[in-house]
C-alpha cells in the first residue's frame, strides 16, 4: 500500500480556496488557445439572422425559422466534421412531441448531435456538451414574432458548435457529442428525448455540460459588471437517488458530495488551471431558483449532469419581446451579448471535456472500510472498466465544512490508508495517468 505526497508544483494545502495546479497538457492547451470569440460571434449572429428559433416556428423556408436553424447548424457540423477523418458524425435526432403543456399539437422536433467516436473501441464512455437552440419572445407560444435569443441560448449553441470545430481535428479515447437541442423554452423536450435514448440504448455517459445563457455580463437591476465569473450549478441529491442510496447519504454525510458535485469541483479545478480571468462558482443547487435546464433530464435519467451559466442575468433580454420602451432597450439582441466572455465559457468547457476524455475512467466499487474502529481512514477501490489503466490514482481530502478537495494523495495502487478520521475529513478517489489527465472523483461508500 503505497502513497506518495505529490511534488510541491502539484501540492494541494487545506486552505479555504479551491485548489489549482499549474501543470497543462500543451496540447490541450492549444485547443483551448485556438478556440475563437469571433467565431462565436458569427454563430450567435447567424442564429439570430433566422428572426425566430421558436420551436413551433416554420420548418419549410429556408432562411427562417426553427427549420432553417436546425439545417444551417446541421451543415455547419458537416463542414467541422471534414476534419475529422470520418470519425466524427453528424446526424438529427428526430422525434413527435405529443401536444402539452406550450405544445399545441403534435409537433415533429430535430436535436442535431455532432459525435466524435472515441478511438478506444474498449472505452464506452461519452461525454456530452449542449446548447439549446430554440428561442422565445413574451409570449411562450408566439411562434412568429422576432425572438432574437442571442445569450438565451445561441451563446450556449455556439459553445458547442466552436468546440466542435476545434476538437474534430482530434483525438480522444472516449466518445463526444456536440449538442444542440430545440424544445427547451416549452419544457425541456429536446434533452429529455436524447436522455430517454440515452437510457434505453445504453450510452454510459461519464458527464453532461449544459450551457444556457452564457453571453451576458451585466447584470441591468445590480449595476453588476462580471466578465471573469461564471456559475456551475450541481445537485445535491442526485435526482434518480433510491430509498437505499439516500439512507446511505445520510448516514456518511454525503448531502454534499454527489456526482454532479464532484463534477462542479472538477470544472472549478481544471478549468481555472487551462483559463486566465476565470472564477468558476458552485451554486449548490439543481438550477436557478424555481427554474430548470436541459442537465435536469440527463440527471432524472440517472447521468452526471450540471448547468453552466453566467454570473448576473439581465432579465430586460431573457423572454422579452425586442423594442425600446422608456429609453430601455428590452430583447436578448446580439449587440449586448459579450463574445470575449463567451468564448472564455467556451475554453472552460474544453479544458473539461479534453481532460475528461483522455483520463482514464472512473475507479469503480470505491468504499471506506468500516470493519474496525479506528482513526485512520482505509479505502479500497477497483481499476476503471475498460479503456486504458490508470497510472495511479490521487486521494482527495477535505474538511467537512469545506466546498473544495484541500488535498490530494497519490497512490499507485488500488488501496491507501491515511492518518486522518473519517469522522472529521470527506474523502474521493479519482484515476489519474501519466500525463495528469484526471477522472471525476468518486465519494466512497462504506464497505466492510
Amino acid at each position: 500500500m503505497k502513497h506518495v505526497c505529490l511534488p510541491l508544483f502539484l501540492l494541494l494545502t487545506l486552505s479555504a480556496s479551491a485548489q489549482t495546479t499549474v501543470k497543462q497538457d500543451a496540447d490541450i492547451a492549444n485547443m483551448v488557445n485556438e478556440v475563437s470569440a469571433k467565431n462565436i460571434e458569427t454563430i450567435v449572429r447567424k442564429l439570430v439572422s433566422f428572426k425566430t428559433r421558436h420551436t413551433l416556428s416554420d420548418t419549410t423556408s429556408k432562411t427562417e425559422g426553427i427549420g432553417a436553424a436546425r439545417n444551417w447548424i446541421k451543415a455547419e457540423y458537416e463542414r467541422y466534421a471534414k476534419a475529422s477523418g470520418g470519425r466524427m458524425t453528424v446526424t438529427f435526432d428526430e422525434f413527435t412531441q405529443p401536444a402539452g403543456s406550450r405544445i399545441d399539437k403534435p409537433t415533429p422536433m430535430k436535436n442535431v448531435l455532432a459525435i466524435l467516436k472515441g478511438t478506444d473501441t474498449a472505452d464506452k464512455r461519452v461525454y456530452i456538451v449542449s446548447g439549446h437552440y430554440d428561442s422565445r419572445a413574451t409570449d411562450v407560444m408566439d411562434a412568429k414574432s422576432f425572438a432574437p435569443g442571442a445569450v438565451d441560448d445561441a451563446s450556449g449553441t455556439a459553445v458547442s458548435m466552436e468546440l466542435a470545430r476545434v476538437m474534430a481535428k482530434q483525438k480522444f479515447p472516449a466518445t463526444i457529442i456536440f449538442m444542440a437541442v430545440v424544445g427547451e423554452e416549452q419544457g425541456l423536450y429536446g434533452s429529455a428525448n436524447v436522455a430517454k435514448r440515452a437510457k434505453a440504448e445504453g450510452w454510459q455517459i461519464d458527464a453532461m455540460l449544459n450551457n444556457d445563457i452564457v453571453g451576458n455580463t451585466y447584470g441591468m437591476e445590480t449595476g453588476l459588471k462580471d466578465n471573469r465569473s461564471v456559475r456551475v450549478f450541481g445537485e445535491g441529491v442526485p435526482a434518480a437517488e433510491t430509498e437505499k442510496e439516500a439512507a446511505v447519504r445520510n448516514s456518511v454525510g454525503g448531502e454534499n458530495d454527489s456526482p454532479a458535485r464532484e463534477l462542479a469541483r472538477y470544472i472549478k479545478e481544471v478549468a481555472e488551471r487551462y483559463v486566465e480571468q476565470l472564477d468558476v462558482k458552485l451554486i449548490y443547487r439543481r438550477d436557478r431558483y424555481l427554474r430548470g435546464g436541459d442537465h435536469t433530464p440527463f440527471s432524472q435519467q440517472g447521468y452526471t449532469a450540471v448547468r453552466i451559466t453566467e454570473m448576473n442575468e439581465d432579465f430586460n433580454r431573457q423572454h422579452q419581446d425586442a423594442r425600446k420602451e422608456k429609453g430601455t432597450d428590452y430583447g436578448d439582441l446580439p449587440d449586448f451579448a459579450d463574445y470575449d466572455y463567451t468564448q472564455k465559457v467556451a475554453r472552460m468547457n474544453l479544458s473539461i471535456l479534453a481532460n475528461l476524455a483522455l483520463a482514464p475512467g472512473r475507479p469503480q466499487n470505491v468504499g471506506i472500510v468500516t470493519s474496525g474502529l479506528t482513526n485512520k481512514t482505509q479505502l479500497k477501490w477497483e481499476a476503471p472498466k475498460g479503456g486504458k489503466a490508470p497510472s495511479g490514482y490521487y486521494v482527495l481530502m477535505r474538511e467537512t465544512i469545506s466546498p473544495y478537495w484541500e488535498k490530494k494523495i497519490f497512490v499507485s495502487g488500488p488501496s491507501a490508508e491515511i492518518g486522518y478520521s473519517k469522522d472529521n475529513y470527506l474523502f474521493a478517489v479519482q484515476s489519474v495517468d501519466a500525463d495528469g489527465h484526471e477522472s471525476i472523483p468518486v465519494f466512497p461508500k462504506p464497505v466492510r
